[in-house]
């Protein structure tokens, strides 16, 4: 018995998973910063921007997991 492996489809998954891997971190991080960005100012739009990226993040996350599960 002999294994076939779908090298394209293995590189396909490999580069879509890394490149939403390294756009997820970027956007937690970004989120972090608006967090940080509390500093006397008003603390509103850094809270604005870690809400979107914190939702952001939420999103994928619960799109990765449809996918998985359907």
């Amino acid at each position: 018995m002999t294994m076939h492996v779908n090298w394209g489809a293995l590189v396909s998954v490999l580069v879509v998973s890394l490149a939403v891997v390294v756009g997820l971190v970027l956007l937690f991080g970004l989120g972090l910063r608006g967090i940080a960005a509390r500093d006397g100012r008003s603390p509103v739009p850094g809270v604005a921007l870690a809400a979107v990226a914190f939702a952001g993040c939420a999103a994928v996350i619960g799109l990765g997991i449809y996918v998985i599960v359907s």
